[in-house]
Protein backbone atom coordinates (compact mmCIF):
# COMPACT_ATOMS: atom_id res chain seq x y z
CA UNK A 1 0.00 0.00 0.00
CA UNK A 2 1.26 3.47 -0.79
CA UNK A 3 2.62 5.51 1.80
CA UNK A 4 -0.37 8.39 2.63
CA UNK A 5 0.82 11.84 3.15
CA UNK A 6 -1.03 14.99 4.01
CA UNK A 7 -2.72 17.61 1.51
CA UNK A 8 0.18 19.68 3.31
CA UNK A 9 2.79 17.86 2.50
CA UNK A 10 1.88 16.58 -1.09
CA UNK A 11 1.66 20.89 -1.74
CA UNK A 12 4.75 21.53 -0.03
CA UNK A 13 7.08 18.94 -2.44
CA UNK A 14 5.05 19.51 -5.53
CA UNK A 15 5.82 23.46 -4.76
CA UNK A 16 9.54 22.34 -4.66
CA UNK A 17 9.56 20.44 -8.02
CA UNK A 18 7.94 22.69 -10.02
CA UNK A 19 10.24 25.77 -8.54
CA UNK A 20 13.08 23.76 -9.31
CA UNK A 21 11.87 23.63 -13.38
CA UNK A 22 11.04 27.05 -13.06
CA UNK A 23 14.83 27.59 -11.63
CA UNK A 24 16.04 25.84 -14.53
CA UNK A 25 17.72 22.85 -12.44
CA UNK A 26 18.72 19.90 -13.48
CA UNK A 27 15.99 17.46 -13.75
CA UNK A 28 16.06 13.82 -12.25
CA UNK A 29 16.21 11.21 -15.62
CA UNK A 30 17.42 11.43 -18.72
CA UNK A 31 15.94 10.09 -21.45
CA UNK A 32 18.06 7.11 -23.48
CA UNK A 33 17.26 6.90 -27.40
CA UNK A 34 18.81 5.64 -30.13
CA UNK A 35 19.55 7.50 -33.31
CA UNK A 36 21.28 5.92 -36.29
CA UNK A 37 24.16 3.33 -35.66
CA UNK A 38 26.60 3.60 -34.78
CA UNK A 39 28.99 5.23 -31.74
CA UNK A 40 27.20 8.27 -32.21
CA UNK A 41 23.83 6.63 -32.08
CA UNK A 42 22.74 6.73 -28.21
CA UNK A 43 21.43 10.14 -27.13
CA UNK A 44 20.20 11.31 -24.15
CA UNK A 45 17.40 13.85 -24.06
CA UNK A 46 16.83 16.21 -20.82
CA UNK A 47 13.38 15.45 -19.57
CA UNK A 48 12.32 18.99 -19.13
CA UNK A 49 13.24 19.80 -22.79
CA UNK A 50 12.41 16.48 -24.48
CA UNK A 51 8.38 16.84 -23.82
CA UNK A 52 6.14 13.75 -24.67
CA UNK A 53 7.44 10.22 -26.57
CA UNK A 54 4.68 9.04 -28.89
CA UNK A 55 4.38 6.05 -30.88
CA UNK A 56 4.84 6.79 -34.85
CA UNK A 57 1.64 7.07 -36.49
CA UNK A 58 1.17 7.45 -40.14
CA UNK A 59 3.33 10.30 -41.50
CA UNK A 60 2.25 12.76 -44.48
CA UNK A 61 5.43 13.18 -46.59
CA UNK A 62 6.00 17.11 -47.44
CA UNK A 63 6.93 17.40 -51.49
CA UNK A 64 10.52 19.99 -51.82
CA UNK A 65 11.76 19.20 -48.62
CA UNK A 66 15.50 17.75 -47.71
CA UNK A 67 15.54 14.06 -47.19
CA UNK A 68 15.89 14.07 -43.11
CA UNK A 69 12.69 15.65 -43.10
CA UNK A 70 10.28 12.81 -42.59
CA UNK A 71 7.25 14.83 -43.05
CA UNK A 72 4.18 16.07 -40.92
CA UNK A 73 2.03 13.99 -38.13
CA UNK A 74 -1.36 14.88 -36.53
CA UNK A 75 -0.95 14.38 -32.67
CA UNK A 76 -4.24 14.66 -30.69
CA UNK A 77 -5.55 17.68 -33.43
CA UNK A 78 -2.03 19.14 -33.29
CA UNK A 79 -0.10 19.04 -36.82
CA UNK A 80 3.79 18.34 -36.00
CA UNK A 81 6.85 18.82 -38.46
CA UNK A 82 8.74 15.26 -38.10
CA UNK A 83 12.54 15.02 -38.58
CA UNK A 84 14.01 12.10 -39.00
CA UNK A 85 17.12 12.44 -36.17
CA UNK A 86 19.56 10.16 -37.86
CA UNK A 87 19.45 11.31 -41.68
CA UNK A 88 20.23 15.19 -39.93
CA UNK A 89 23.29 13.71 -38.41
CA UNK A 90 24.15 12.50 -41.89
CA UNK A 91 23.21 8.72 -40.90
CA UNK A 92 20.89 6.52 -43.01
CA UNK A 93 16.67 6.90 -42.65
CA UNK A 94 15.07 5.54 -39.67
CA UNK A 95 13.25 2.34 -40.24
CA UNK A 96 9.52 2.77 -39.72
CA UNK A 97 8.34 -0.05 -37.74
CA UNK A 98 6.72 -0.77 -34.23
CA UNK A 99 9.69 0.18 -32.25
CA UNK A 100 10.27 3.92 -33.62
CA UNK A 101 9.02 6.40 -31.99
CA UNK A 102 8.44 10.06 -32.01
CA UNK A 103 9.80 12.94 -29.43
CA UNK A 104 8.13 15.65 -28.93
CA UNK A 105 10.66 18.41 -28.82
CA UNK A 106 9.21 21.63 -29.52
CA UNK A 107 6.17 21.94 -27.84
CA UNK A 108 7.73 23.40 -24.50
CA UNK A 109 9.64 25.61 -26.73
CA UNK A 110 6.45 26.84 -28.86
CA UNK A 111 7.84 24.61 -32.15
CA UNK A 112 5.40 22.03 -32.63
CA UNK A 113 8.28 19.80 -33.76
CA UNK A 114 8.95 15.86 -33.42
CA UNK A 115 12.28 14.07 -33.73
CA UNK A 116 12.08 10.49 -35.45
CA UNK A 117 14.27 7.90 -33.18
CA UNK A 118 14.91 4.02 -34.10
CA UNK A 119 13.49 3.59 -29.96
CA UNK A 120 13.48 4.71 -26.40
CA UNK A 121 16.03 2.93 -24.13
CA UNK A 122 14.53 4.29 -20.92
CA UNK A 123 15.20 6.55 -18.05
CA UNK A 124 19.07 7.39 -16.69
CA UNK A 125 19.80 9.09 -13.51
CA UNK A 126 22.57 11.87 -14.34
CA UNK A 127 24.71 10.26 -11.03
CA UNK A 128 24.72 7.22 -12.93
CA UNK A 129 26.87 9.06 -15.76
CA UNK A 130 30.45 9.57 -16.32
CA UNK A 131 31.51 12.59 -18.17
CA UNK A 132 34.13 11.60 -20.79
CA UNK A 133 37.26 13.67 -21.22
CA UNK A 134 36.59 16.92 -23.48
CA UNK A 135 39.75 16.99 -25.31
CA UNK A 136 38.95 13.21 -26.37
CA UNK A 137 35.55 14.08 -28.17
CA UNK A 138 35.81 15.03 -31.69
CA UNK A 139 32.83 17.00 -32.11
CA UNK A 140 31.60 17.89 -36.16
CA UNK A 141 31.23 21.43 -36.33
CA UNK A 142 27.87 21.31 -38.15
CA UNK A 143 25.98 20.55 -35.01
CA UNK A 144 28.10 21.39 -32.46
CA UNK A 145 25.76 23.99 -30.99
CA UNK A 146 23.40 21.35 -30.41
CA UNK A 147 25.63 18.38 -29.45
CA UNK A 148 26.03 18.39 -26.19
CA UNK A 149 28.62 16.50 -23.67
CA UNK A 150 29.44 12.76 -24.30
CA UNK A 151 28.91 10.74 -20.89
CA UNK A 152 29.88 6.85 -20.35
CA UNK A 153 27.43 4.45 -18.47
CA UNK A 154 28.47 2.15 -15.75
CA UNK A 155 28.58 -0.38 -18.97
CA UNK A 156 31.22 1.33 -20.79
CA UNK A 157 28.30 2.70 -23.44
CA UNK A 158 28.76 5.95 -24.78
CA UNK A 159 26.07 8.82 -24.93
CA UNK A 160 26.02 12.01 -26.53
CA UNK A 161 23.36 14.78 -24.92
CA UNK A 162 21.09 16.77 -26.99
CA UNK A 163 20.79 20.29 -26.15
CA UNK A 164 17.52 20.82 -27.92
CA UNK A 165 16.87 24.55 -27.14
CA UNK A 166 19.92 24.68 -29.34
CA UNK A 167 18.79 22.46 -31.87
CA UNK A 168 15.38 24.57 -32.45
CA UNK A 169 17.12 27.61 -32.48
CA UNK A 170 19.44 26.58 -35.54
CA UNK A 171 18.90 27.74 -38.78
CA UNK A 172 19.48 24.55 -40.67
CA UNK A 173 17.52 22.59 -39.03
CA UNK A 174 14.32 25.17 -39.42
CA UNK A 175 15.10 25.75 -43.40
CA UNK A 176 13.65 22.13 -44.37
CA UNK A 177 12.73 23.64 -48.14
CA UNK A 178 14.77 22.10 -50.19
CA UNK A 179 17.01 24.36 -52.59
CA UNK A 180 15.56 24.19 -56.39
CA UNK A 181 17.31 22.33 -58.97
CA UNK A 182 18.16 23.04 -62.86
CA UNK A 183 16.01 20.14 -63.76
CA UNK A 184 12.94 21.20 -61.26
CA UNK A 185 10.68 22.12 -64.26
CA UNK A 186 9.59 25.37 -63.71
CA UNK A 187 10.44 28.69 -65.73
CA UNK A 188 10.71 31.69 -65.30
Amino acid sequence: MAKRISLREFQQNLSMRLGSAQRGENSRALLGVASGQGEDSLWLFDLADSGEVAPLTTLTPAPLTKHWFAGLVNIRGALYSVVDFSALRGGEATPLNAEARLLLIGTRHGINSALLVNRTLGLFAPDTLTLTDASSQKIPTADAAWRGKRYIDSAGTKWTRLRIPALLADPAFLDVAETATKNSGVSA
